[in-house]
């Protein structure tokens, strides 16, 4: 058998056919702010376990469970104490907390044009970062936990509100308590 080369994110691109090359690049980089925002940094014990599964094409719960039955090598179970125990391992992250994670990422990222900058890469709704999740995974550049599915991004949140709302707040120089105390003021004078 011939090997075949590599896929590489061009390659997804064309697959999913709906994405600009920026979105995936973000939504990875997302990915990554959001397992170091949820999980904490990454150890390079951490690494060197995610590239001994990757070999071995196992997942967390196969190495979860050999390290519980004594089947991994020492040098192994080491970098396992090392990245904090088996509790600390997997580094998941579900589509609900990815979604959050890549707002607040774009909203620090883009500020006020975050909407904008996603809407030109034709990302509109959640459902669209569980498409660009689910091409990755599709294409073996990422993984799937089971139970996970692309119906965990649907309406997480309306863009509108999550990226605009924040601006029409922030935007306000007024006290919303002062505002009652002027509407309040001015009921009592139309009397």
């Amino acid at each position: 058998m011939v090997d075949q080369p590599g896929k590489t994110l061009q390659d997804l691109v064309k697959h999913v056919g709906r994405y600009r090359e920026e979105a995936f690049l973000f939504v990875r980089e997302g990915l990554s702010y959001a397992a170091e925002r949820l999980h904490g940094a990454e150890s390079d014990a951490h690494r060197a376990l995610q590239q001994y599964l990757l070999q071995h094409d196992l997942d967390w719960n196969d190495l979860i469970a050999q390290y519980h039955t004594g089947h991994l090598p020492e040098l192994l179970v080491d970098a396992i104490d090392a990245a904090g125990g088996v509790d600390k391992l997997n580094r998941h992250i579900g589509g609900r907390e990815l979604c959050w994670a890549l707002r607040d990422f774009a909203l620090t990222r883009w500020g006020i044009l975050a909407r904008t900058v996603l809407d030109s890469w034709s990302i509109r709704s959640t459902r669209d970062f569980g498409c660009i999740v689910f091409g990755f995974i599709d294409f073996d550049m990422m993984r799937k936990q089971e139970g996970d599915s692309i119906d965990d991004f649907n309406d997480i949140y309306s863009f509108e509100e999550a990226f605009d709302e924040p601006f029409r707040l922030g935007l306000r120089d007024v006290d919303p308590k002062e505002d009652a105390d002027e509407t309040e003021t001015d009921d009592e004078s139309d009397s």
